[in-house]
């Protein structure tokens, strides 16, 4: 009884967007990041970093951010994650051009990490735990959490955590929906 109620569970879920009128191009700018607590849904702003969000999507696709750490995390600040080696220095190879916007940096935005050159972001990415206007206009602002804010929340804090919580899958959305 238990494994059909899960399956039904997850075929519910599935159909989710669909129930809520999302079209098929509406499903290509939203991801589901899957977390031990559960699904986060982040809607993508290709409106204010069309680079950024492409490569995301990329990275997504190629199934780049399955199993990573969030390797900083930080209590009413940030959580970073996107380095595969997990120590805040990796990345995927490929340097992406600054797309910064006057959008503000509050709870469940996420913004691209890159180091002081402003045109060095990668992979890496944070979601904000609370507002940070002085991140405002100094780092590029591709997505924001829609639904599932609370298991955001859940991941383990620390620099790095002593036991760090992982992205256990990154999809995009209408990928799930075909």
């Amino acid at each position: 009884m238990y494994r059909r109620t899960v399956l039904i569970g997850a075929a519910l879920a599935a159909l989710a967007p669909m129930a809520h009128g999302l079209a098929q191009e509406d499903l290509e700018n939203m991801l589901y990041l899957d977390l031990d607590g559960g699904r986060v849904v982040i809607r993508l702003r290709p409106d204010l970093a069309p680079n950024h969000v492409a490569r995301i999507k990329e990275l997504a696709r190629s199934g780049f951010y399955d199993g990573i750490v969030f390797h900083r995390v930080i209590e009413g600040f940030m959580a970073q994650s996107g380095d595969p080696t997990g120590t805040g220095t990796g990345g995927s190879g490929k340097k992406l051009k600054a797309e910064f916007t006057k959008t503000p940096f509050v709870r469940g935005t996420l913004g691209m990490a890159r180091s002081s050159n402003p045109d060095s972001a990668d992979s890496q990415f944070f979601i904000m735990f609370a507002p940070a206007p002085h991140l405002n206009g100094q780092y590029t602002v591709w997505g924001e959490v829609t639904q599932g804010m609370e298991f955001v929340d859940q991941i383990a804090k620390g620099e790095p955590p002593a036991r760090p919580s992982r992205i256990l899958k990154m999809t995009v959305a209408a990928d799930e929906a075909q």
